[in-house]
């Protein structure tokens, strides 16, 4: 099972396996560190490189980590069509006849 396993996750990109632990798949993301000038030169084809391939970039300034690029998680637009169901009159008041003029 083991030798499979690496393949099998073989498509989740950006991500290793790190271990197994009681039958549990351990994995986690592989980050890759950017220096700040490098990123600035580069910057619109790593955003790109980002979105394509999911991968995780860490920016560096003199070593210290300063921002991570990330792509964003879509959330594929979802139709409300049926989703609403109206029980009763919507329009007639709730509480039934008040006096304004008190």
């Amino acid at each position: 099972m083991i030798g499979t396993l690496p393949a099998r996750l073989g498509a989740v990109r950006g991500c290793e396996l790190t271990s197994l632990a009681h039958g549990h798949i351990i994995m986690t993301m592989k980050k890759r560190t950017i220096p700040a000038g490098r990123f600035k030169a580069e910057c619109l084809a790593l955003l790109d490189r980002v979105a394509e391939t999911g991968d995780v970039y860490v920016v560096t300034k003199r070593g210290r980590p300063v921002a991570e690029i990330v792509p964003v998680r879509s959330q594929g637009s979802r139709s409300l069509r049926g989703s609403v169901t109206f029980h009763g009159d919507i329009v007639a008041p709730i509480l039934g006849d008040w006096d304004a003029d008190r």
